[in-house]
């Protein structure tokens, strides 16, 4: 018995102690990455407004071809939703939302996670012209875990984890578009 309150003893002391170390942790992060893609920065733009097109290059769009996909809205204007549904628990369940467009320049999306986890995500997608013919992707996603979930960034490295599929969707993206 004695053994018994000392464990449960020794366990409360810990889940407090890090409940207080998580008031101390960082709360955001941030991942982007960039890509060249030879095609004119219009192209490109036109490209990547249109969110549904994200189904051919995104990692998480090509991971379950069975997800259920609802498009609400006007495609390519601020206000288009495109909503997904997986049985895979590494895509889930969530919608990103348009929620501005800097013509030939920058998209901004909300990405609102609903499973395996509720959160909430800014999203961009940037052009930059480098020659006529060259542009620059870049790709970015900034977020943060709320307490006490943000003690998971000690121990994960969500630049990794993020930035990779990140890369691989550019670098699915360079293969659709490259000429």
């Amino acid at each position: 018995m004695n053994f018994v309150l000392i464990l449960l003893s020794g366990l409360a002391g810990l889940i407090v102690l890090l409940l207080i170390v998580a008031l101390f942790v960082r709360k955001k992060y941030s991942v982007h990455r960039a890509i060249t893609i030879k095609l004119s920065k219009q192209k490109v733009f036109e490209y990547l407004k249109q969110l549904k097109n994200q189904d051919n290059f995104s990692k998480w769009a090509l991971m379950d071809p069975n997800m259920k996909k609802e498009y609400r809205g006007t495609d390519g204007t601020i206000g288009f939703i495109s909503a997904w549904d997986s049985k895979n628990k590494n895509v889930g369940q969530g919608e990103q939302e348009i929620k501005d467009i800097v013509e030939g320049k920058r998209i901004d999306l909300e990405i609102r996670f609903i499973k395996p986890f509720k959160g909430l995500a800014k999203a961009y997608l940037s052009t930059e012209m480098i020659s006529e013919n060259v542009t620059l992707v870049k790709w970015g996603f900034d977020s943060k875990m709320t307490y006490p979930m943000n003690l998971m960034l000690l121990v994960m490295n969500m630049d990794k984890m993020i930035g990779n599929d990140l890369e691989t969707g550019l670098n699915n993206l360079k293969k659709l578009l490259d000429k």
